[in-house]
Order: structure tokens, then sequence, then C-alpha cells
């Protein structure tokens, strides 16, 4: 008995049958080595580079923690390694939080951080007493670089496993496993996991491969079938690179406004936000006479055609090992915010070198083709068509297989007990949430009417990607409460409500298929609205 908890603990009998404790025990963590053998996924173990307690101001609170830094070692000498980080909090409430990261990772999330779209009196992990720890995804960004937009490790596979594989996720939760019973005495009680965007797709990447590692799972605008987007991205700056289709910030701005003018009231109330998904917009009537580009106060033919390719679902003519046949689309036509054109069309066309004042998806593609497709970092990405990519479509068979996380069989996570929340705002410029909607209803279609009792999506409307820059309405939800209640008490969320941190109003956060349409009353309340269909 005592041998196996020896085992367990990777400690001396001394520690492993020390009673469990709320207080860190922390400087013995510093130079700690984490076997090999704590790990599931191939590694050559790891080491805690340093651990010292520290203080930081969480959710208007002072909280007192150890801060772990650690390295995980590749089993590739070429590869880096996976830089994670633990923040175990004094009065530790036996509960873990593992936060998923942004674009293509390279730096370790704040750990004093939220969930997606928190309220914004909801309490961080931390400052719930949650030992809580994220890690850079196995690489490095390098200096200089746009943050999360350095491409340039995917010219090593086991670093490219690592990100895209989701690999580097297990890795660190195990080894974070480990040193929480270390540092505690004990296990965790709870693990939950939490991202936005690629951190989205994370989430949904431990539910799918690893089922039983958490018990609750946030999963915000995830950018899951990643291969697939990074397809239609690659045709869209092909498309904006075109002479003169390029539609500049005030012209972003001109078919923003009309799209609002046209949409607003279809649900109901013109608030400046569109929750009605069947509303649709036509660029035609904003043509500049003869279709050429005559000022700010219309839009070109060729611009009209750039913006009607954002918004209109990408299908390649060949097959690609993952199934994916198809990206639905960006909802440009539908109340996207393009006040924030750095995540969408960008201030700048695409070209070669790509401006960093491109939007973001082409600044992603960039990378993708010269690391991760080519691994020539002087190709031209303008010169690949995902249309017709020759010599390199086995290679995007195969990056399908790592990329696309489009498994819809969540059976083995609803079994073990696990809990998902699923949300995506419908003004998304950035990861479509058509996608999101089509997983979705894959999961429904695979497991029925029972998907209710493990997985719950909101399409939350006005809201854009992680709420940057302005959009029509900033989400904030106490979803960590409601994943709390749902996996500790049984309770499932019901009648949930959606806060706008830059104004002060509510709404229904519906569940998809249904949005809130307006019946009356005070337009800045959540009652005054109903989900309809």
């Amino acid at each position: 008995m005592l041998a196996a908890a020896v085992a367990l603990l990777g400690a001396q009998p001394a520690l492993a049958t020390a009673p469990s404790r709320t207080t860190p025990s922390c400087a013995p963590l510093a130079g700690l080595k984490i076997p090999a053998s704590s790990i599931s996924l191939p590694t050559t173990g790891g080491r805690v580079q340093a651990a010292a307690l520290t203080t930081a101001v969480v959710s208007g609170q002072t909280v007192e923690y150890c801060q772990v830094d650690a390295d995980i070692h590749p089993v590739d000498p070429a590869a880096p390694a996976i830089k994670m980080r633990l923040a175990l909090p004094i009065g530790w409430n036996g509960k873990a939080m593992m936060f998923g990261g942004g674009g293509y990772n390279g730096t370790i999330p704040a750990l004093t951080g939220n969930v997606p779209f928190a309220a914004a009196d909801a309490l961080a992990p931390l400052a719930r007493k949650y030992a809580t720890y994220a890690s850079d995804s196995g690489h490095q960004q390098g200096a200089g670089t746009v943050p999360s937009l350095d491409g340039s490790f995917g010219v090593n596979d086991e670093a490219l496993r690592n990100f895209s594989a989701g690999d580097a996720l297990k890795k660190t939760h195990d080894a974070s496993q480990f040193l929480i019973r270390r540092a505690f005495g004990r296990g965790t009680s709870e693990n939950y996991f939490a991202g936005g965007s690629t951190g989205g797709r994370e989430a949904l990447i431990v539910a799918q491969r690893w089922p039983s590692a958490f018990d609750g799972v946030i999963s915000g605008y995830p950018a899951w079938n990643n291969l697939a987007e990074v397809l239609d991205l690659g045709y869209l700056t092909q498309v904006l690179a075109r002479p003169g289709a390029f539609p500049g910030p005030e012209k972003q701005t001109l078919l923003y406004d009309n799209v609002i003018a046209a949409c607003d009231r279809t649900d109901g109330i013109a608030d400046g936000v569109v929750s009605n998904p069947r509303c649709t917009f036509d660029p035609h009537v904003l043509r500049c006479p003869g279709g050429a580009d005559t000022g700010t106060s219309c839009l070109s033919d060729a611009q009209i055609e750039a913006v009607k390719a954002m918004s209109t679902p990408f299908r390649w003519p060949y097959r690609i090992a993952s199934g994916e046949t198809h990206y639905p689309g960006f909802p440009f036509l539908s109340g996207a915010d393009m006040r924030t054109p750095f995540l969408g069309f960008g201030t700048t066309a695409p070209a070669n070198p790509m401006p960093a004042t491109a939007g973001y998806g082409m600044q992603y593609w960039d990378q993708w083709v010269k690391y991760f497709l080519t691994r020539d970092p002087s190709f031209n990405p303008l010169d690949l068509d995902p249309r017709a990519p020759g010599e390199w479509l086995g290679r995007i068979s195969h990056l399908s297989t790592v990329q696309d996380r489009n498994d819809a069989d969540l059976r083995p996570f609803a079994r073990s007990g696990g809990k998902l929340l699923l949300l995506h705002g419908n003004a998304d410029e950035l990861v479509s949430h058509r996608s999101t909607n089509d997983y979705y209803e894959r999961v429904r279609d695979l497991i029925g009417p029972s998907t209710e009792r493990f997985l719950r999506y909101y399409l939350v409307p006005g809201a854009n990607h992680a709420n940057f820059g302005t959009p029509a309405l900033a989400a904030g939800w106490d979803s960590l409460t409601a994943l709390e209640r749902w996996v500790e008490r049984g309770r499932s969320p019901e009648h949930q409500v959606v806060a706008d941190l830059t104004h002060d109003r509510t709404r229904p956060l519906c569940e998809y298929p249904t949005w809130p349409r307006y019946r009356g009353g005070d337009p800045s309340r959540a009652a005054s609205f109903v989900c309809v269909r």
C-alpha cells in the first residue's frame, strides 16, 4: 500500500504519507525532476526550473500562491521543450483549472486570468483558490514576432503535433497533476479546462482525446477544424490581394453600417445587435456606378466579389484525409463588427512579404504555408492556390489529420461524467460561428437528444472574437459557476443570462438554434426577450 502511494506521488515515503494540506509545499519543488513515467505521452521527463511564493491581485483580491515554472523535455532533441507554469494558491480548494492558448500559441497564458466571455463580477479561477496551469504548447514565440502569429515551430514534427494534435495539453496536464500531488500531498477533486479560439479548439481536443481527464470544459469560439479554416483563409488571401479587390477601413465601415441598417430590426428591436441569424444582406446595393471604384461611399465590383467570398462557404475540389469538405465562411453579412479590422479584412491588402496590417487570418495563412506546409520560409504564400494545390495536396491531406480535430463522438466524455459548455459570438470575424454550429449539429446528429445531458451550446448575438476591439455586444457570463453547479451538484444550466460589459443591458443566453427576440418591455433587460427558433 505504501509502495503504491510512493509510486503514485513520485516522492520519498515521508512525503508520500504526509497529510494533505491547503498550503503548498513550495520551496522543495525547485529543481524537482518530473519523471517521464508520470506523463502518459512520450517525453524524456521534465524538471522544475523555479518555484517561489508570490502574490497577485486577482479579481480584486490579493492571492498568495506558489508559482512553479517547469520544462517538459521532448523526445526529439531538435524539438523545443514545453514550457509550463502552475499557480498553487494558499487556501487551495482542491480543484484545478487548465487554460488554453490562442493563435499559434508560443507563450504561457496568464494564470491569473479568467475564462472566455467571463462576467465582469465573476471571480477568476485563481481568486476562487483553484490551482491553475497552462503551457506554451511546446514552442516559444520568436523575438520581434507578432503575438500568437509565429508559426516557425511547424518545421519540427514533434512541435507540430504538440500544438496541432494537442499532445502538449496532455503532457502539461499530467505533469501538473504530478506537481499538484507533490505540493499538496493529494490529488485534485475536480479538473476543469477553459479556452477560446485556439484554446477553444484545445478544449474540444481534451474532451475528444482524453475524455476522463477533465470533469468540466468551457470551449469558446473554437477553431476546431483548423486545416479547413486555413484553406479558406488562403483563398481569401488571394482574393483580397487581387488588384482593386481590397475594401479599406472606410468601406468596411460602410458595409457594416448598411448591414446593421438592414438587419437590426429583424429581431424586433433596433439596438445595434443583430440576433436573427436568417437576416441576409446583398452587397450589390452598395455598388459604385459602373462597378468602378469611385470613392468611399460605394463598393466596386471587385470589392463586392471579395465581400461575397468572405461570407460564402469555401469548398475544395479534392479529398483530404480528415474528411472535411468545406469551411462555411464568415458572418460579415449577418452583423459582424467590421470596426475591428485586424481580425477580419485588415487595414491593408495581403502581399508578400505579408504586412503586419493585413488581416490576422491572412498572416496566419502566411505562416502556415511557410512552416507547416512547404517548410520553406522563402515561399510566397500568394503562389499557392488552395483550390488547386498541385504537389502539396498530399501534405495538406496529412496535415488535416493533425489539425482538424473533428471527432463528434463525445459519448466517452459523457460516460465519464464530463460536462461541456460551448459558446460563440455570431459576429466573430476570425473563427466562423457557422463552423461551431456545424460541429454541434454533428454531435447532436450522432448522439441525439441525450446530448443535452452533457453539452450546452450558446450563440451570443453581437459578440465578436474574444470581445476584441468594439463589439456590438461585449459578452459577459459567469460560465464557470454554471459549470461548477452542473459538474459538482448535478444542476444543469437553465435560463442563463449574458450581460453586455460595455452597456447596461442583458440578454437571455439562448441555447442553439434559438435566438433572442424582443417581445416588449425594457429593451435593456433580458426578461424583455424570448428565445425563438
